[in-house]
């Protein structure tokens, strides 16, 4: 289910996503969105419509001390707080002490960062990222479309997993993140 598309360039944030749900067998479009923000935060989730409504509606994000490095909040204050969040919504799973939940990416400061299922934190030195069932059908475009708009590459790599990922449908619907300048 789903492809989840980012780009951070110029410091400013866009991530994209379709309106998908599949088990594998069959697919739904929903009208609930798969991007969103929260806070200073823009979020686009795979895995589970459920993760999304609790990093949507439950998830309180900590605070970022602006002499802490952006990178080191995201692997440490930001992903413990992820953490309890699923964990009391229900969502976290725990199996042989290690814990897991789900993917999705996060656009924050000018930068997109990609948390897995393990709660690691990647950083794509491209600048672009993706993840779901259409995510390498999506970098692919992205890897044809570099020195386009951001949103025209993200638009275009979402219409290209629509037509070669059977769980990938439009509607499309992007969110961004702009940089605020004195």
């Amino acid at each position: 289910m789903t492809c989840i598309v980012g780009v951070a360039q110029d410091g400013n944030v866009w991530i994209g996503g379709d309106s998908a749900a599949s088990n594998g067998y069959s697919s739904t479009v929903r009208k609930d969105v798969k991007v969103f923000r929260n806070g200073p935060f823009i979020m686009g989730f795979t895995s589970s419509f459920r993760m999304g409504q609790l990093l949507a509606h439950s998830f309180r994000p900590p605070t970022h001390h602006a002499d802490a490095d952006v990178y080191a909040f995201m692997v440490t204050d930001f992903v413990d707080e992820v953490r309890r969040c699923l964990k009391v919504g229900g969502w976290a799973e725990s199996q042989n002490k290690k814990e897991s939940g789900g993917t999705f990416l996060v656009g924050y400061e000018g930068r997109l960062f990609k948390i897995l299922t393990d709660y690691q934190v990647a950083e794509a030195l491209a600048g672009h990222d993706a993840c779901g069932c259409g995510e390498n059908t999506a970098l692919g475009s992205m890897f044809s479309t570099v020195g386009e708009k951001p949103e025209s590459r993200i638009m275009t790599a979402l219409a290209a997993a629509a037509e070669y990922s059977t769980g990938v449908r439009p509607p499309f619907s992007i969110q961004s993140l702009f940089v605020v300048s004195n």
